[in-house]
């Protein structure tokens, strides 16, 4: 069965105005004093939750199709180490362009190379 997907856009540009109740609703926490508000269900955030953390985890860029004119051995390299070479390709491409940026703002680039070793299969 196929199913319909229904997409939706929303400018936060020009959002529509809050209502009345929607005003209150936002006020509300906001007018209470930090003494008030119950931390109770928040964990510490202490040094041991620090040393597993991992930046940007959750970061996905957006893709954009695009039409590249590669080298023909260079293809056959890509796709010769199986399955995702569009995937390796971006991830080199990217590796590139932090080291760049970090060269220019005068950084090391090795962090760059270290945080996509898994797309190139290492």
């Amino acid at each position: 069965m196929k199913t319909k997907m229904v997409r939706y856009e929303v400018d936060l540009d020009n959002l529509p105005p809050l209502t009345d109740a929607e005003r209150e609703e936002v006020a509300a926490p906001a007018a209470k004093p930090d003494s008030e508000i119950d931390f109770s269900d928040i964990p510490p955030l202490n040094e041991e939750f620090f040393q597993n953390a991992v930046r940007g985890r959750f970061y996905r860029p957006v893709k954009t199709s695009t039409t590249v004119r590669v080298d023909a051995d260079v293809l056959h390299w890509l796709r010769s180490k199986g399955k995702g070479y569009q995937t390796r390709l971006n991830a080199i491409l990217r590796i590139a362009m932090v080291e760049e940026l970090k060269t220019v703002r005068g950084t090391s680039s090795k962090e760059a190379a270290a945080s996509v070793p898994s797309l190139l299969g290492r």
